[in-house]
């Protein structure tokens, strides 16, 4: 069924806060706000722009919930310079900055040396979102697996994190990171895979964010995914405008949702949200650096 515009317009409401402070691993300020203007076949971050938040408001509104920190996640070059800029100007933020596996076309020399030039700031402590995606086929897999394995090259002379997009790519996702050797921090941003997926990230020691769909009904192997992952591997990401938890599929997300992802994944692994909460800050220390 085609979701329209009118049907997602509703904002969604304030979730309890959270009573020890988290952070979102994996948001899109740029989409949010407006910046980067959505297609016609994108209603719900059409709706997250309609509702005129800005930077600040974004900030105002996640830190109300106990979420006091972001890093907002680059897809191509505009998007990088911009997240970068954000990080740049406010407290409370980081930026990662890549080409997205859907844009690998135009991951040229030019392009990832510019990459490379904002990953070496210091407000910038992620490369991605990079990686493979199969499901869509906006980019060949030859230009996807070429870009991924620029990507990881530009997180080892850098430093940073590497922010790993995989859509129906997992064997192979882990195999170019093993033929090329994986750089000491490795996140699988919005992490899709079942049990035994999360079982290889954990030996491996990558890091497995969870967003949304980890709260919906017809999606156990993630609840499942998370039960096996370690707490010291895991964070809570938005992924916002997208990926909403219920109750609110369809509608725009955004980084004050993050309480009910967490507490769905506190429930799964039979722990206080407050417990889930300092795990995954700690987390963040390890992957993005003291904020």
């Amino acid at each position: 069924m085609e979701v329209t515009l009118e049907g997602v317009s509703k904002i969604p409401s304030p979730p309890e806060p959270l009573s020890a402070p988290v952070f979102d691993s994996h948001c899109h300020l740029d989409i949010m706000v407006g910046n980067r203007q959505a297609s016609s076949g994108d209603p719900v971050a059409q709706a997250a722009q309609a509702a005129s938040a800005s930077v600040r408001s974004i900030l105002d509104d996640s830190r109300a919930v106990g979420v006091t920190r972001l890093v907002t996640i680059g897809y191509d070059l505009p998007s990088s310079r911009w997240n970068a800029e954000a990080a740049a100007e406010h407290e409370g933020i980081y930026a990662g900055v890549a080409i997205h596996p859907n844009e690998a076309h135009a991951a040229t020399p030019e392009t990832l040396a510019e990459i490379e030039a904002l990953a070496g700031r210091d407000e910038v402590r992620a490369v991605g979102e990079t990686g493979l995606d199969y499901y869509r086929d906006w980019a060949t897999k030859d230009d996807q697996h070429a870009s991924f394995r620029a990507h990881i090259e530009i997180a080892k002379r850098t430093g940073k994190a590497l922010v790993i997009h995989d859509r129906d790519a997992h064997d192979d996702v882990l195999k170019v990171l093993a033929a090329e050797g994986a750089p000491p921090v490795v996140v699988f941003h919005s992490f899709s895979g079942d049990p035994e997926m999360a079982k290889k990230c954990a030996e491996a020691g990558y890091f497995m964010s969870f967003s949304g769909p980890v709260t919906y009904k017809n999606a156990s192997y993630l609840r499942e995914a998370a039960q096996v992952a370690p707490m010291e591997l895991m964070l809570v990401e938005t992924d916002a405008p997208y990926l909403p938890p219920v109750p609110y599929r369809g509608k725009p997300n955004a980084p004050y949702l993050i309480p009910l992802t967490l507490r769905c994944l506190a429930e799964v692994k039979g722990v206080h949200p407050d417990e889930l909460c300092e795990a995954i800050s700690v987390n963040g220390v390890t992957v993005f650096g003291e904020w």
